[in-house]
């Protein structure tokens, strides 16, 4: 089987002759064999098996026909390494057995250690990388959303804490962000290192921060981390999260070769937003989904539209799969972004070539 390389092509800008796709919580709950699994081990169980969470991860790229995987694991991970205790609560997310809150408690966190403590994502991406004949995503969370489920002890809507942190005790956020930032980047060169084809940070929650803050607060880490990686050829990926658009702008200085876009800002804005220096990545609405399909077409071919205008374009979501996804409507909805922008991007070369 030949290997298909379309996404690392578009993360480059380099011509392709369809749209690649993938989409985020790809290897989840939408599918009926994922499920069963889940019946028997929690998320945290089947990433602590490699050969488990291998199969998990390949399950979409079989099954919907996408063009790259996205490593089957939790941004929580890590977290574990620091010398953080936490539960993943089913309907809730990640819950700190103790929440951080003070200096003492930053300085209390450890360095990361891969080899120790998280020798089985290294072990997954090793087999993935002889497994694979696309190109294989793995991934870190940022800081700030990571910083987030520590300070507030939990999934949080507000943010009250973190944010009381940041303006109230400066010393204690730069401090955690350091030491987040150092785990990011650690974790991050594993995983190259062991395989990775192309990284990607998720940055979820920081759409709740305004520009300022997020210029004062955040930013200058997620310069940091991605400066520290620049030695690597592989792509790398800054996803802002939702509600992220006001954010755009101030994206410039960052050392990645793609922007993950949400779906409240449309493909063109974005690139705008972006001074058109980066590939960008997204945005249909996970919801959109639940619609008919020839809904999700139509919705599909206005993004796919604005994305082929210029290089580097890559269809995904605007966010995470979400259980009501339907694993037909995703094959077919895979299909059709191949097809559709197989002919739409036929079409675009060839006016090109009539007015030369």
């Amino acid at each position: 089987m030949t290997y298909n390389d379309n996404f690392i092509k578009a993360c480059r800008k380099q011509q392709v002759d369809i749209v690649p796709v993938w989409y985020m919580r790809q290897a989840g709950r939408y599918d009926p064999d994922y499920r069963k699994i889940k019946e028997k081990f929690s998320l945290l169980e089947i990433c602590a098996q490699p050969e488990l969470a291998a199969e998990i991860t390949m399950m979409p790229v079989k099954k919907l026909g996408v063009d790259a995987a996205i490593l089957y694991s939790d941004i929580m991970n890590p977290v574990a390494s620091l010398g953080v205790d936490f539960d993943i609560v089913k309907n809730i997310g990640p819950v700190i057995h103790t929440p951080i809150r003070t200096l003492q408690d930053v300085e209390r966190l450890r360095p990361i250690d891969v080899g120790k403590d998280l020798s089985h994502i290294i072990r997954t991406i090793e087999i993935l990388h002889k497994e694979l004949q696309v190109p294989l995503i793995t991934f870190a969370g940022a800081p700030f959303t990571i910083a987030s489920y520590l300070i507030e002890g939990k999934p949080s809507k507000t943010y009250i804490m973190t944010k009381q942190m940041m303006y109230n005790e400066p010393k204690v956020w730069f401090g955690l962000m350091d030491k987040l930032g150092d785990m990011v980047i650690t974790y991050l060169k594993a995983q190259l290192d062991a395989g990775a084809k192309a990284v990607q940070i998720f940055d979820s929650w920081v759409g709740a921060l305004s520009p300022i803050d997020y210029q004062t607060y955040v930013l200058p880490t997620i310069i940091r981390i991605f400066k520290q990686l620049s030695s690597y050829k592989e792509p790398k990926i800054y996803f802002p999260g939702v509600s992220s658009g006001e954010l755009l702008p101030y994206l410039h200085d960052i050392e990645a070769d793609v922007i993950g876009l949400d779906w409240r800002i449309p493909v063109e804005e974005g690139r705008r937003r972006l001074g058109d220096r980066f590939a960008v990545q997204g945005n249909l609405d996970p919801y959109v989904l639940t619609a008919p399909q020839s809904v999700i077409e139509r919705q599909a071919k206005d993004i796919i539209d604005q994305g082929i205008r210029k290089p580097g374009y890559i269809f995904n979501l605007g966010h995470g799969l979400y259980p009501e996804a339907s694993l037909d409507k995703l094959k077919e909805l895979t299909s059709f972004i191949h097809t559709y922008s197989r002919s739409a991007m036929s079409q675009q070369s060839a006016k090109s070539g009539a007015a030369k």
